[in-house]
C-alpha cells in the first residue's frame, strides 16, 4: 500500500457515554468498603499495585516502556499478567504476602490483610481473583467471569487468596470515569472490549482496528480473510470479511455488522496479532502520567474548594435564620 493514502489520523467526534446504574452503586459501594481495605488501586493515600492483565496481546516492549515510567512515582508498583495461563500471577502472591506482613505489628501474631481489586470493565479482574485463589489456597473459582463488560455487578464478599499470612480480596463491579472527554480514547476503550459494542457502533470499531492496523503496516489481515490488496477503507473491507466468513442477509447482501463484530472478537482474542493503542513512548508516557497526576491534583483542590463554599453557604444561611427569629422576637 502507498503510505500516501493511509489515513494519518482517525477522524471520530461522538461522545461515547457510559456509566450505567449499576457502577454508580459500585462506586458508592467501594467508597464504604474502603476502611476495611489495607491498600486498593485508586486511593492514592496508600500503595497500591496496577495490574495490567491480558499482557499476552500487548505489543512488545510495552511493559518495560511503562514499568520504567512508572517508577518514578512512589508508592506505586506495576506488573503484567495474563490469569488465563497464570503468567506473573505468583508474583502479585507475594507482593500481597509482602504487604500483609509489612503492616503486621511486633504485637500481633497475625492480622488479616484485605485488599480491594478495582478496574474497568472486562479487564479480567474475575479471572485474576481465581488465578490468585487456585495458586494461593489451592482453591477453586470464586468469582463469576465472562467476555461480556459488566458480569460482577456488586461488591462481592471477600475471597481468601492466602493463608499464612492471611489475605483476603474484594472483588467489585468494572467501574471507569462516567465520561470520556475524547472521542478517539473511548474507541480505543470500546476496542479493548471495556464499553460495550453497541454504544460506540461496531462498524466504527472494525473502521478504527483497520486503521491502526495500517499505522502498524501490519497487512496480515489480507491472507486471513483472502483479501487481494490491502485497503484503508472499511466500505471495502468489511464486506470482504463478510465474504470470507459467510456472513449475508436475506437476499445475499452481505451483513456487515456481522463482520463487524466477528473482525472485533478476532482482535480481542489475538488473533489478529499483538496491539498497544496507546502512545508507549517515554516522552508521550511521562507526559501523560504528568497530565493525569496534575488532573488528580486539580481535582481534589476543587472538590475540596467546593466543601469549604458549601459550608460557607451554610452557615450564612444559619445565620440568616438565627437573625429572623430574633428579629421577630422584638
Amino acid at each position: 500500500m502507498n503510505p500516501l493514502n493511509v489515513r494519518r489520523a482517525f477522524v471520530y467526534d461522538k461522545i461515547i457515554n457510559w456509566f450505567p446504574g449499576h457502577m454508580a452503586k459500585g462506586l458508592r459501594l467501594i467508597s464504604e468498603k474502603l476502611n476495611s481495605v489495607q491498600f486498593e488501586p485508586i486511593a492514592l493515600k496508600k500503595d497500591r499495585l496496577i495490574v495490567y492483565n491480558k499482557a499476552d496481546l500487548a505489543l512488545p516492549g510495552t511493559e518495560a516502556a511503562v514499568i520504567k515510567a512508572l517508577k518514578e512515582f512512589k508508592g506505586q508498583d506495576a506488573v503484567f499478567t495474563n490469569a488465563n495461563e497464570d503468567v506473573n500471577v505468583k508474583g502479585i502472591i507475594r507482593y500481597l504476602a509482602k504487604k500483609a506482613k509489612a503492616s503486621r505489628t511486633a504485637s500481633e501474631k497475625e492480622l488479616t490483610t484485605t485488599v480491594m481489586v478495582v478496574g474497568m470493565p472486562n479487564v479480567g479482574k474475575s479471572s485474576l481473583i481465581n488465578s490468585l485463589r487456585r495458586i494461593g489456597v489451592k482453591k477453586g473459582k470464586a468469582a463469576p467471569t465472562g467476555a461480556i463488560p459488566g458480569i460482577t455487578r456488586t461488591v462481592a464478599g471477600t475471597i481468601k487468596v492466602l493463608d499464612s499470612p492471611k489475605v483476603y480480596l474484594i472483588d467489585t463491579p468494572g467501574v471507569m470515569i462516567p465520561h470520556i472527554a475524547d472521542p478517539v480514547s473511548a474507541i480505543k476503550v470500546a476496542l479493548t472490549g471495556a464499553i460495550s459494542d453497541h454504544l460506540s457502533d461496531e462498524e466504527v470499531i472494525a473502521d478504527y482496528l483497520l486503521f491502526q492496523l495500517n499505522q502498524a503496516q501490519d497487512y496480515s489481515y489480507m491472507e486471513l480473510y483472502n483479501i487481494k490488496e490491502p485497503t484503508d477503507d472499511i466500505k471495502v473491507f468489511l464486506p470482504q470479511v463478510a465474504k470470507y466468513i459467510g456472513a449475508l442477509k436475506k437476499g445475499g447482501e452481505y451483513n456487515l455488522a456481522t463482520a463487524a463484530q466477528f473482525l472485533v472478537k478476532q482482535y480481542r482474542l489475538g488473533k489478529l496479532g499483538k496491539f498497544t493503542l496507546d502512545d508507549i513512548r517515554p516522552e508521550a508516557l511521562e507526559q501523560f502520567l504528568i497530565t493525569e497526576t496534575e488532573d488528580a491534583v486539580s481535582r481534589r483542590q476543587q472538590k475540596k474548594a467546593d466543601k469549604i463554599e458549601e459550608r460557607r453557604i451554610q452557615r450564612q444561611i444559619q445565620q440568616r435564620k438565627w437573625e429572623e427569629r430574633e428579629q421577630s422576637k422584638l
